[in-house]
């Protein structure tokens, strides 16, 4: 029988540094808000909890009772550990401000996208939490002081609520997931080390958006589509789940391509910065991807705003590299 380590034990020996007590401590309240809503996403159809409530949150996109729900679980949850300064959300318009007597020690930033895919949750298909954790330089941050680049992250995961709960995380060294065992209501490690392979045959885009993409999108989608009679000489398959963390967990344990550009509708992209492309970008890289806007790596971006957008390609690290090529033909053609 295989014996598993849980992830507060691997905590313990896997973290290092300066960082090691306060993200053992954060980590631990993260860990407790993805276990409460694996709880209230399994129960949301009894409960009543999988329709659209009458309002938008600041994407303007339509809030589910489950979106409100899950971000103040995590809300909740992560006050505790006394280390965070300050929280911001997808969900809200401002910053999360933390009671004095919950930030004694505040010297970190947490900044989460509580239920990621949530448009899926009423067809049972998986969604998720991303969140994204960075150094403060005030114990009573402003907004301004949220507005680091990738780069400065000291830890990012995210949690798949899918056939299981798993909870993939990297703090700079490599990257580890973890499955959640119903019975002992633990994480064990069943994910060590995760490397996305450097080739792949397979991509994950909206195909409906063709039509509006740049060329050069349209240029690499086009060889793929060609397969073994075109210039790339394979064959591909296609994905899209329209939730980014089942897509970029896919590609940890396959590789793959997850692609959603910028387009005509969308100059700016789809996808945030702070909450969904920096953290998904630090795993990606860690477990030796790529991941690019096109014309820049997205951990380099400097954030002009808290719920910023940007174009994100990322994956199997020689695909975007030929992504990125493509878009620098585009460019000095201009």
């Amino acid at each position: 029988m295989t014996t598993f380590i849980n992830i507060s034990e691997f905590l313990k020996h896997h973290l290092q540094g300066e960082h090691s007590v306060a993200l053992n401590t954060i980590l631990s309240d993260v860990i407790e808000a993805c276990k409460n809503i694996t709880v209230v996403i399994d129960k949301g159809a009894l409960t009543g909890n999988m329709g659209n409530l009458g309002s938008e949150n600041i994407q303007g996109e339509v809030q589910k009772a489950l979106d409100v729900i899950t971000d103040d679980i995590f809300i909740e949850a992560c006050q505790q550990s006394g280390y965070i300064a300050g929280m911001a959300s997808e969900e809200l318009v401002d910053v999360i401000e933390i009671a004095d007597n919950n930030r004694k020690n505040g010297q970190y930033l947490l900044l989460f996208d509580p239920l990621d895919g949530s448009s899926n949750v009423n067809v049972n298909i998986s969604v998720g939490t991303i969140f994204s954790i960075l150094k403060s330089s005030n114990k009573k941050p402003e907004l301004s002081d949220f507005l680091q680049a990738g780069t400065e992250q000291i830890c990012a995961g995210y949690a798949l609520y899918g056939t299981s709960t798993t909870l993939v995380l990297t703090a700079g060294s490599g990257v580890n997931g973890f499955t959640l065992d119903v019975d002992s209501n633990e994480f064990l490690l069943t994910h060590p080390d995760m490397q996305i392979a450097k080739d792949t045959q397979e991509f994950a885009i909206n195909m409906s958006n063709y039509r509006f993409w740049r060329e050069p999108v349209q240029r690499y989608i086009d060889e793929c589509l060609q397969g073994e009679e075109g210039d790339r000489k394979k064959d591909f398959n296609m994905r899209w789940v329209a939730s980014m963390v089942a897509e970029i967990h896919r590609i940890l344990i396959r590789g793959g391509v997850f692609m959603y550009p910028t387009d005509s509708k969308s100059r700016s992209g789809k996808l945030r910065l702070m909450y969904e492309a920096n953290p998904m970008s630090f795993i990606v890289e860690q477990a030796g991807g790529a991941s690019t806007t096109g014309t820049q790596r997205i951990l380099e971006v400097k954030p002009s705003g808290i719920h910023q957008r940007v174009p994100v390609m990322m994956g199997s690290k020689n695909e975007i590299e030929r992504i990125a090529a493509y878009h620098q033909v585009k460019s000095k053609r201009k």
